[in-house]
């Protein structure tokens, strides 16, 4: 019964996500808030939302491990296996895409979070530090596409924010904005007592459920999302995504939720996942900087290592 409360709290937070989203961006549309400023900030955090709510009723909860976990298993899944396994069915042309700087900025925030958890605790100093580095990359990021425009990209050429319908009614942004409120805290409460009872019953620490099902959870949406672009050969944006996905997971998610309740950093994480984080994001370089494409072999690659280090971890 707690797989089935489990998946259903999952589906919850998935789909107030999206109508959060959707609400969200077409209020800010119709307040007058800049399509750009829009993408960079509002579906930013959207998109995050059901990972955020997560982990911060891990906090409130007592299970922190989850919270953590929840992070560092995402990021180390929208690597391997969110860029891996549409490789398999189709190359991601990923070289059409330059995040080099993206990139470096994501290394930057990887290395700050490690060095956090080192502390043995991601309290609100903590917090204060993350946040910080993700509004000076939030920042910069809307003075670059500014500049971007400036430089000749036309109002037609941007990019419609995701959930962006501008014939969207007043009442449908409201029933939108309120499922998406009500049904976030009702998903992560679900999903959260399923797992808690989950680790007690298979004798498994809150950071593996956190490492396994919570974060394997949240990052199918990026899964389905890039599948169907790789088999509609439109994946070029991919690698772009992840990284960007990855730098709100460590900056914003646990950066709010250190202003929750202290978060202890598992002793686990600093010997082991946390170090298989980075080295899955190192494993980019080819694909960032020498513009290849995640082909095949690649897709087997990256998707062997992931079911590897799922087998390591249930395993300890």
């Amino acid at each position: 019964m707690e797989w089935l409360f489990a998946g259903l709290g999952l589906v919850i937070l998935l789909l107030a996500g999206d109508a959060l989203v959707r609400g969200a961006v077409n209020l800010a549309l119709r307040l007058g808030i800049p399509a750009l400023i829009v993408s960079l900030t509002i579906v930013a955090f959207g998109t995050s939302a059901p990972e955020l709510l997560i982990s911060i009723q891990a906090v409130l909860k007592g299970v922190p491990g989850i919270a953590i976990g929840n992070v560092v298993g995402s990021n180390t899944a929208n690597i391997l296996l969110v860029l891996g396994f549409p490789a398999i069915l189709a190359v991601l042309h990923t070289s059409a895409c330059d995040t080099r700087k993206s990139y470096r900025q994501m290394i930057v925030a990887s290395v700050i979070f490690i060095a956090l958890a080192f502390r043995g605790v991601f309290d609100w100093i903590s917090g204060v530090i993350l946040l910080t580095v993700l509004f000076y990359i939030l920042s910069h990021a809307v003075l670059d596409a500014k500049a971007h425009r400036k430089n000749g990209c036309s109002d037609a050429e941007v990019e419609e924010p995701e959930g962006a319908d501008p014939d969207m009614p007043w009442w449908k942004i409201v029933i939108f904005l309120v499922l998406g409120l009500i049904g976030l805290p009702l998903g992560a409460d679900l999903l959260i007592d399923s797992a808690e009872v989950l680790a007690r019953r298979y004798g498994v620490s809150e950071s593996v459920i956190g490492l396994t099902l919570v974060a394997l959870g949240t990052s199918l949406p990026e899964l389905a999302t890039t599948t169907m672009a790789a088999l509609r050969r439109q994946a070029d944006v991919a690698i772009g995504n992840v990284i960007g996905s990855n730098m709100f997971n460590l900056l914003a998610i646990i950066g709010i939720a250190s202003f929750v309740g202290p978060l202890p950093v598992d002793p686990e994480f600093l010997y082991f996942d946390l170090w298989v984080m980075l080295g899955a994001s190192v494993l980019l370089v080819p694909f960032v900087y020498f513009r290849r494409d995640i082909n095949r072999v690649w897709g087997i690659a990256l998707t062997v290592l992931y079911v590897s280090y799922i087998l390591c971890v249930l395993s300890f």
